[in-house]
């Protein structure tokens, strides 16, 4: 007999200090005082529900910044956590994924580590990931290229299990195609 899934549960608002641990708040509160950083870092639940989070997040990484790359970053961010919910493990029950910004002089790099597809696959045989053209009439399969044309460099870490995929943005946006959008 196959088993029946459960019904849907209803949606319903939790108080931030339930998903936010003590001490972490300024992470996801643009308008409280920066907090210097050179390393920051932070495990989301693999939910579509958790991506107001990850904007908040990644805005308070960006903080103080001109608001061309602000906005640059967190479109990428996004990109990164969103295709680890969709086309990871970290999008099933339970599943989680981890952001880490590194801030430096010159640039920030973001790194998404998600769950993986399962594969095991042996290291010294990577599967690296490969854009598809950019093309803004498709429904889906941007994502990539959009990190391909906008980030200064990307680039994952081939394994199919608990792969990283990660970016680097300049702050001068000189390597990006943005400014010549």
């Amino acid at each position: 007999m196959p088993l029946l899934a459960p019904p849907p549960l209803p949606s319903v608002t939790v108080p931030l200090g339930l998903v936010i641990p003590p001490g972490k708040e300024h992470y996801f509160d643009p308008t409280a005082k920066p907090v210097p950083y050179t390393r920051r870092s932070f495990e989301f639940r693999g939910e579509r529900a958790f991506l107001p989070l990850v904007h908040a997040f990644l805005a308070t990484c960006t903080a103080g910044r001109d608001p061309d790359y602000a906005y640059l970053f967190r479109l990428l961010g996004v990109e990164l956590a969103t295709n680890a919910i969709r086309h990871t493990n970290s999008g099933r029950a339970g599943g989680t994924f981890t952001l880490h910004v590194v801030r430096t002089p010159t640039h920030m790099k973001l790194t998404c580590f998600d769950s993986g597809d399962g594969r095991i696959t042996p290291i010294r045989d990577p599967e690296h990931l490969a854009p598809l053209p950019l093309d803004p009439e498709r429904e889906g399969g941007r994502g990539l290229a959009l990190l391909d044309a906008l980030a200064t460099t990307w680039g994952d870490d081939g394994r199919q299990a608990f792969r990283r995929v990660w970016f680097t943005l300049d702050y001068d946006l000189t390597a990006s195609a943005w400014p010549t959008l």
